[in-house]
């Protein structure tokens, strides 16, 4: 199952954790932090939108966690607290240190966007392999169409990196829409599936690329949707999380039917992975 996706940087040495720092640390929401990191020695690697790094909580144990955007500061990953890995990395403070392995995966295919207009549909935490792709569009923006960010959580209280979602959309040159699950009295958006907000944007379909990221049957739902309002499925790409260890094909963890996550994806075209996502429990 090959991806056709950009090249990406790879790890100098994949399975040689080398000794990084956390240079910034800032909390999203109640479970969830971002941490800036870099090497202890050295400058910052190349990374690509998409990718992925092994993170390495000294004496707990290595989560797989997506790149959020790279600067001259460091590589910039948000982790929520759901096991005892992730839990430890949230704890981790400025100048402490971990261990990272890294980068691995497919980048999104940024070299599409030229000329077209885009569409970003993020999940819950599904927006921060997204962010550094936005980010990175912006930068470009002249050279891009119209920009769609869409974005679906549980409740106001989950939505990730809120600040920043509040200067894309005062920017006025891209659309910006939030939707939750359920809302408090002071949530003034909207209240329903991501999805939904497809008929609040304007787009050109014809021609549009689209990059999706979440749980699967958001994914699944809003690769849908984008096909019926008019994107070729081809031009739909969707980041597929799956429990990845090595990072380099060798555990099986990630398998995914005859492919690796960690080494054909995260990063998937949707027509090769469509039936796929039929598939219950795969």
């Amino acid at each position: 199952m090959a991806p056709m996706l950009e090249a990406a940087p790879a790890a100098a040495d994949p399975m040689r954790p080398a000794v990084w720092v956390v240079r910034a640390r800032r909390r999203e929401t109640a479970d969830t932090v971002s941490l800036t990191v870099a090497p202890a020695e050295g400058g910052v690697p190349a990374v690509a939108p998409g990718q992925f790094n092994m993170l390495w909580a000294f004496g707990v144990g290595e989560a797989a966690l997506s790149i959020g955007g790279a600067t001259a500061a460091g590589v910039l990953h948000t982790v929520r607290a759901v096991g005892a890995t992730s839990e430890r990395l949230t704890r981790l403070r400025r100048g402490e240190a971990l261990g990272v392995r890294g980068p691995f995966g497919s980048a999104w295919p940024l070299g599409l966007a030229e000329g077209r207009d885009v569409v970003v549909m993020a999940g819950g935490l599904g927006l921060a392999p997204l962010r550094g792709a936005v980010r990175a569009l912006l930068r470009r923006r002249r050279r891009v169409g119209r920009l769609v960010v869409l974005v679906g959580a549980r409740t106001p209280e989950d939505v990730p990196y809120g600040k920043e979602l509040a200067r894309w959309a005062a920017r006025g040159d891209l659309q910006v829409q939030v939707t939750v699950d359920r809302a408090g009295r002071a949530w003034t958006g909207p209240v329903g599936l991501v999805t939904a907000l497809l008929d609040r944007v304007a787009f050109e379909a014809r021609g549009a690329l689209a990059l999706v990221c979440g749980p699967e049957v958001m994914m699944r739902a809003s690769a849908r949707a984008l096909v019926d309002r008019g994107v070729g499925p081809e031009r739909v790409f969707l980041s597929m999380e799956r429990n990845m260890k090595c990072g380099v094909a060798s555990c099986g963890h990630c398998q995914l039917a005859g492919s690796f996550v960690c080494r054909e994806g995260p990063v998937y075209r949707y027509d090769r992975v469509r039936p796929l996502l039929d598939v219950r429990e795969l």
